[in-house]
């Protein structure tokens, strides 16, 4: 049996109502476990909560109703230890450099000074940003930028990288190249990886299992299995599989999408 890192119990996240209008069930219910190692993604339609799920993984939101656990642990609107998320955003601090911005993430650690430097050395080289530490944000190429973010989650050694996609703004070739560079970072460290993207061909490239949410309120509505080797890389696109999970993937998220747009699947 997979050992079970995070465990999801009948979560459910309703907004309440503002401004005159109604409350939102946006998310739920959802029972669902991540095996630990695993590198796990998460498709649906625009607004089904792939995102807010995410944020309770985090403990970033408090579910409305359910559980969240994480290595055995209740997680409830507080980030767990070793639990690391990057963000599809630009976050990196334009005042800092690469190192200045990768060494933020251990701002809050209690470390000599030297075991501080050689967590950034370590993490710069895993990224291969060693010959860029010393340049400034406005320096770099987004994909470089996003690596430096990478960068800043690694340093804290999380056991868990929550991914909200982190390559939405990057060019089609760029994110393949980001894509081999996260399947590194997670054979590298053997961390349970959850990435939340938009693109299927991302979503089959790079994860062991693909979950299918439907339009809000968010449910999961298939769970596919990759079949992918550990040292798989962009070339994975190139086979006859990748063609069959994607067109799978489609099937299930197409009356989906056309849901949250309003539109009937008939009238397609």
């Amino acid at each position: 049996m997979p050992d079970v890192h995070v465990s999801m119990r009948g979560i459910e996240k309703t907004f309440p109502a503002s401004g005159g209008g109604r409350e939102v069930h946006a998310l739920g219910p959802i029972d669902l476990e991540l095996h630990r190692g695993e590198f796990f993604a998460i498709v649906g339609p625009s607004g089904c909560g792939k995102s807010t799920l995410l944020e309770l993984i985090a403990g970033l939101a408090e579910a409305s109703a359910g559980v969240v656990q994480f290595e055995g642990r209740e997680i409830r609107g507080e980030i767990a230890d070793r639990v690391g998320v990057v963000f599809q955003e630009d976050a990196c601090f334009p005042w800092l450099s690469v190192a200045e911005n990768v060494a933020f993430g251990l701002r809050k650690a209690n470390l000599p000074a030297a075991d501080k430097a050689r967590r950034v050395d370590e993490a710069l080289g895993i990224m291969g940003l060693q010959d860029f530490a010393r340049h400034y944000p406005a320096q770099l190429s987004g994909g470089m930028r996003q690596r430096v973010c990478i960068a800043r989650t690694l340093i804290t050694e999380p056991r868990l990288i929550l991914l909200d996609e982190p390559f939405g703004a990057l060019d089609q070739q760029t994110r393949l190249l980001m894509g081999e560079e996260v399947l590194r970072l997670w054979r590298q460290t053997k961390a349970t990886v959850f990435l939340i993207t938009h693109a299927l061909d991302e979503a089959a490239m790079l994860a062991d299992r693909i979950a299918v949410m439907s339009a809000r309120p968010g449910r999961l509505i298939d769970i596919v299995e990759t079949g992918w080797p550990a040292d798989r890389d962009s070339r994975i696109i190139e086979r006859v599989e990748f063609g069959t999970i994607t067109s799978r993937l489609w099937r299930s998220l197409r009356a989906e999408s056309l849901k949250a747009g309003g539109r009937p699947a008939d009238r397609a």
